[in-house]
């Protein structure tokens, strides 16, 4: 069994050998077995209504409440939507949004029923997983500052988006090409702690540039350690990250992983060095989007692929999916600077706008505003331009025409994961896009 923290990391759980027995007494049974028959060692209660306590309080235990039998087949054989399973219950709903570790809300609804919760299904894949990267950081210097530094972002607080929509791409691929050796998981796993790595290297080095002060919730790096200091921290876990992935000796990988960092470098400039025309403005910031948030999730997923010898069709399906998510979740971020609390961020809100940025909700409210244009050349630097930005957003429907690029790509990338053989990890990449358009934080 298995349960998260509110922090979002799993911390306690069982054996795969457990969770698949538990997993075949919730679900069903097969033909001609009874309930708990195929379950060795394991004495059910003689009375049916003692056995009815014990199921419901293994499946609420889980965040879950099935209807036995019937909930999980009509999720396995139906189409993702959200107009089925009318019987799926309040209480399962209470629980997911409780013990999800992407800490959603959804105030206007959910696009969809979600039924599965992907950190659950991933429990032995992510359990450990930041003990895990502090660790190789630790065994990889003598210098304890230096790993204090590198370690202080992996203390779990963060949603570890990246590394579960790799593991269940990386377990849904496997399933499709019907190869689940422990040897493959355990090197796409690797994959996955490399991407979330690089990820907060990248947050590391985005602190010195924009001398952030706050982040998740607590200082930053940049405001309790010397710039000098950070910049090298955040080099050192690219470091260690290298390491890691060249141990598995496969030049394919390492290939695709490193183009995560050229696209990461080359975002980090077309952010710095934006001038473009309003006519280029918007492919300017796609493109920078995709290479300082999307590359990463769309090219960590097409490695897993790679890694289990999938085809070029495979791999770019992952790669595409990995895109769609990454760009929905970016578009995502920018709309809840303008809309979100700095508590319920864990960073301060307008921060794009005091930096000069233009995201994607005031590229939009520019068309019905074009006294915009001048302020996102000026990058807002005239006293009043951050305030009176901020307004005509709001003002404009920048912040609605946002959402719907957002769930544009999300739906896409459901339609992506459909194309992959039935199962809970393929069904888990279609409850992540929900996630992402959801999410509050």
């Amino acid at each position: 069994m298995a349960c998260l923290s509110t922090s979002g990391r799993v911390v306690c759980g069982s054996r795969r050998q457990q969770a698949h027995k538990l997993f075949y007494q919730l679900f069903g049974t097969r033909a001609g077995h009874a309930p708990g028959s195929g379950a060795a060692g394991l004495a059910w209660p003689k009375t049916q209504h003692q056995q009815q306590l014990d199921l419901q309080a293994m499946r609420r235990f889980h965040g879950l409440s099935f209807n036995l039998g019937r909930d999980y087949r009509d999720l396995m054989q139906s189409p993702h939507s959200c107009n089925q399973n009318p019987s799926y219950s309040q209480c399962s709903k209470t629980n997911l949004r409780q013990h999800s570790s992407v800490h959603t809300q959804q105030p206007a609804g959910p696009v969809r029923e979600i039924q599965i919760d992907p950190y659950i299904i991933l429990d032995d894949e992510l359990k450990y997983f930041y003990d895990d990267v502090r660790d190789l950081l630790q065994s990889g210097t003598s210098q304890p500052e230096l790993d204090t530094i590198a370690s202080y972002y992996f203390d779990g607080q963060g949603k570890a988006l990246r590394p579960m929509v790799t593991m269940l791409m990386a377990k849904a691929i496997n399933y499709h090409l019907n190869n689940e050796s422990h040897q493959l998981v355990h090197k796409q796993r690797q994959i996955a702690l490399f991407s979330e790595m690089v990820h907060s290297a990248s947050l590391v080095h985005d602190d010195v540039i924009d001398q952030s002060d706050f982040r998740r919730g607590k200082p930053s790096v940049n405001a309790l350690w010397n710039h000098k200091k950070v910049t090298m921290a955040g080099d050192y876990i690219l470091s260690v990250a290298s390491i890691m992935i060249a141990r598995l000796r496969s030049d394919d990988v390492t290939i695709v992983l490193s183009q995560i960092l050229t696209d990461l470098v080359q975002g980090e400039f077309m952010q710095l060095g934006s001038r473009e025309t309003e006519n280029e403005r918007f492919a300017h910031y796609l493109t920078k989007t995709y290479r300082k948030t999307a590359s990463l999730i769309a090219n960590a997923l097409k490695a897993t692929a790679v890694i289990a010898q999938a085809d070029d069709n495979v791999a770019e399906l992952a790669f595409q999916y990995g895109r769609n998510i990454g760009l929905a979740f970016q578009l995502v971020d920018d709309m809840l600077d303008f809309v979100s609390s700095t508590e319920q961020m864990g960073k301060p809100t307008a921060a794009d706008l005091k930096l000069g940025l233009a995201t994607a909700p005031v590229l939009f409210a520019c068309e019905k505003y074009p006294e915009l244009n001048p302020m996102v050349m000026r990058r807002f630097s005239e006293p009043g331009d951050v305030e009176r930005a901020f307004e005509l957003v709001h003002k404009s429907h920048g912040l609605e025409q946002t959402r719907f690029l957002a769930k544009k790509h999300c739906n896409e990338a459901i339609r992506l994961a459909q194309e992959l053989t039935e199962s809970p990890y393929q069904k888990g990449l279609q409850v992540v896009a929900d996630l992402v358009i959801n999410r509050m934080k």
